[in-house]
């Protein structure tokens, strides 16, 4: 009989688990949710994967700012960028383009297709370089002062050339492999679905990536979710650093 329970048990709280995991997937349930009270700053990040947006509508949904995808490695162009960024410019949502840096390209290039596809904007929020893992780069991990040495040739060519300097993306793993003890200057917007980002010696995170499960009104894409993110102040030290 006391084994039977244990059994009986057993299962109750392997299914229990396993309902939690389908609905932390699917995005019904959030592990983390800021407070908006703490981070009234809201924002998204977007690309050719949402589809066509309808930013009027996204603004009506307390978002004040949006990252677009631009550019990838030395030859790929978000084929909705300029749309994006053209229907955001006629809300009051501020507009900043990022660009997804590849391991196996040279900075160069990758900057001057950056550079190629968005223009200087009246109240643009600063260059991203989003840096992260991508195919099978997490296994066969690059080099990471030749990592280094191509980020940093791609950053200081987009300071130089938009006057602003660039925002680094990137996840924990990452960050912890090739940003950690280096760029130290720049801002940073960290990607963690399932916590608080706590950096190497205290340092402050701008953006935080919070949650890739969120559903908003206003696009029809191949990817019913959107990115949700969050800026470490309030309204007014927003306005006071990108206005």
């Amino acid at each position: 009989m006391k084994k039977r329970i244990v059994r009986y048990l057993r299962i109750f709280f392997f299914l229990l688990l396993l309902s939690f995991v389908i609905l932390l997937v699917n995005g019904t349930i959030w592990i983390n949710e800021p407070s908006l009270k703490r981070y009234p700053v809201r924002g998204v990040d977007a690309s050719h994967y949402q589809g066509d947006i309808n930013w009027s509508t996204i603004s009506n949904q307390n978002i004040t700012f949006a990252f677009i995808k631009a550019t990838e490695g030395s030859k790929s162009q978000d084929e909705y960028f300029h749309k994006n960024w053209a229907n955001i410019g006629n809300t009051q949502i501020l507009r900043g383009a990022y660009h997804f840096f590849s391991f196996d390209s040279d900075g160069i290039k990758q900057a001057k297709n950056y550079i190629s596809v968005v223009p200087i904007s009246e109240n643009m929020l600063p260059p991203v370089v989003d840096v992260e893992f991508y195919g099978d780069k997490k296994k066969n991990k690059p080099d990471a002062p030749d990592v280094r040495n191509e980020l940093d040739i791609l950053l200081n060519e987009l300071e130089e050339h938009y006057g602003q300097k660039p925002i680094i993306y990137t996840t924990m793993n990452v960050y912890n492999i090739y940003i950690k003890g280096y760029y130290d200057t720049y801002p940073l917007w960290i990607r963690n679905i399932y916590y608080k980002p706590f950096l190497f010696n205290n340092r402050k995170w701008l953006f935080w990536q919070y949650s890739d499960k969120e559903t908003l009104d206003g696009y029809v894409g191949t990817e019913k979710y959107i990115d949700m993110n969050i800026f470490n102040g309030d309204l007014e030290a927003f306005k006071k650093l990108y206005n």
